[in-house]
């Protein structure tokens, strides 16, 4: 697969990475299953698919734990990345982002992950109780302390900007200015996809001029935009989509139009090419800084979202995908 750089220190990963939060974490739970997770994620790295995304909240902790028992035997071909700065509760998530905090959940997702360094530590979220150059200026201290190799910033839209897109990224957009401050960014993971394209107005901008890379969260919609859903089938009661407006069966259906024209674009690469591919290489081609970060816990995704990396899409191909209709959601 080839291979792409972020950030000042020219990490190096496959451009096709294996999002884990769905083997342990927000989608379908009676469908996780540990050894097929753990088979997903050594086929991933067979493939080249070197970027392991997780958080300690994801599980919470099940997931980092899940990674540790591949990392134990194949640290050297991974490129970790985990997150910090969300507690979960029984029936809440809430922020913190204190400094000792930090510190010690820094320490704990190293033990889970049997590793001695991460690659790529991300704040999850800020927390409105501490100044954000406080928790940066924690996980910059471990990196100095050799816990850490590099900073990363997940981005934080607000759903009502949804509806034109206009200032969706400010906030996180000031978040990285004050932090940059502080400490080097290298990513900022987000959403990007050829239905939530709102990261190219400004926040993918930004990081091409300060050579930080992205690492586009849901490239595949949360699974929209495989084509593989059907609408009205429904999700259980513990997956994400089971409230999200653009899944209810009206808005799946409204929607169609939009994995159709992925399909068309399939067809002109041969029969075997697929919508998802189609929408992993749109994202891929918004430029050499951006990683795809499709999160899948089954095998056969894993193999076929790998295989995008060497689709190359032509300017007739980015044309019709920019001409899709915008996607409906039920708070439209």
């Amino acid at each position: 697969m080839e291979r792409r750089t972020i950030g000042a220190g020219a990490l190096a990963m496959g451009a096709v990475g294996l999002g884990c939060m769905p083997m342990s974490w927000a989608y379908s739970g009676s469908r996780q299953r540990g050894d097929e997770s753990l088979r997903t994620v050594h086929r991933a790295l067979d493939l080249g698919s070197t970027l392991l995304d997780t958080a300690d909240m994801y599980g919470p902790f099940t997931n980092e734990l899940l990674l540790g028992r591949v990392l134990k035997e194949r640290r050297a071909e991974a490129f970790v990345s985990t997150k910090v700065g969300l507690l979960v509760g029984e029936q809440h998530i809430v922020a913190n982002g204190r400094p000792g905090y930090v510190k010690r959940a820094c320490d704990a997702s190293l033990r889970r992950l049997q590793t001695d360094v991460i690659d790529l530590y991300q704040l999850h979220r800020a927390d409105p109780e501490v100044p954000v150059e406080e928790t940066w200026g924690a996980m910059a201290e471990l990196v100095r302390a050799g816990k850490v190799r590099a900073l990363g910033l997940c981005a934080v839209g607000a759903r009502g900007g949804r509806r034109s897109g206009v200032g969706l990224y400010d906030g996180t957009l000031r978040q990285l200015q004050r932090v940059q401050q502080v400490f080097p960014v290298a990513a900022v993971e987000a959403e990007l996809s050829v239905w939530s394209p709102e990261a190219l107005q400004a926040l993918l901008p930004w990081c091409r001029a300060r050579g930080v890379g992205f690492l586009a969260a849901m490239p595949l919609g949360n699974g929209f935009l495989t084509g593989t859903l059907t609408p009205g089938e429904g999700f259980e009661p513990d997956d994400l989509r089971a409230r999200h407006p653009r899944f209810t069966a009206e808005m799946m259906a409204a929607n169609q139009p939009i994995v159709a024209g992925l399909r068309r674009i399939a067809r002109r690469h041969g029969e075997h090419v697929t919508p998802a591919q189609v929408a992993l290489a749109w994202v891929l081609a918004q430029g050499r800084h951006v990683i795809a970060l499709p999160g899948t816990k089954q095998e056969r995704w894993a193999v076929e979202n790998a295989a995008a990396g060497d689709l190359r899409l032509t300017e007739e191909d980015l044309a019709e995908a920019s001409r899709l209709p915008a996607a409906q959601g039920s708070w439209e």
